[in-house]
């Protein structure tokens, strides 16, 4: 297994659709082991293949909370087959949007269905924390970032304050690579 690096927005390569996978063979076996190392090293909840770097459509969760405990769980093209009519409202956070936090306001209950790690069709039912990270999660595929549910001015504000973070990081140490991508992307 293999620390993988996290993108962090306003990175363009967040904001792109994931590709299905057609299985889940060892390559996305193996992705999907790297990205829950890499998520449990930041440390996170779950973690979307787009947010290393990979257009796939791939999530990994494990939460051990008081009142949750779940996963590993491992989930190939997920969809999302049911929702509840009411909402619940949690204060999310992201890898990809590091020391930042919103209240995002999702639905309550959800089922997913997905392609497990051993290529097998599964459903799952999800509540509480459960539901709100495996649409946080999904939203990832679709190039949809938690900040993007909440007010332009707030959203403008906290990427404004990742920009001057990266700047501020590259001028301590080596650039970063997506800074030109980052660059081009501000100028469109």
């Amino acid at each position: 297994m293999a620390l993988l690096p996290i993108l962090t927005a306003p990175d363009p390569r967040l904001k792109k659709k994931s590709q299905p996978v057609k299985a889940v063979d060892a390559e996305i076996r193996q992705l999907m082991d790297d990205m829950l190392e890499t998520m449990k090293d930041a440390p996170g909840i779950g973690l979307a293949a787009p947010q290393v770097g990979v257009l796939k459509r791939v999530i990994v969760l494990e939460i051990e909370r008081e009142d949750t405990i779940v996963g590993p769980l491992f989930m190939a093209n997920p969809e999302i087959i049911d929702v509840s009519d009411d909402d619940a409202t949690y204060n999310e956070g992201c890898l990809s949007v590091p020391e930042h936090y919103a209240d995002v306001v999702r639905p309550a209950r959800v089922t997913v269905r997905y392609l497990d790690r051993d290529n097998e069709q599964q459903e799952l039912a999800c509540d509480g924390l459960l539901a709100t990270c495996v649409q946080h999660e999904i939203d990832h595929l679709d190039g949809v970032l938690f900040i993007d549910k909440i007010s332009a001015l707030k959203r403008s504000m906290i990427l404004r304050k990742l920009v001057k973070a990266r700047k501020e990081k590259e001028r301590d140490g080596a650039p970063d690579p997506a800074t030109k991508e980052i660059e081009h992307a501000s100028a469109l």
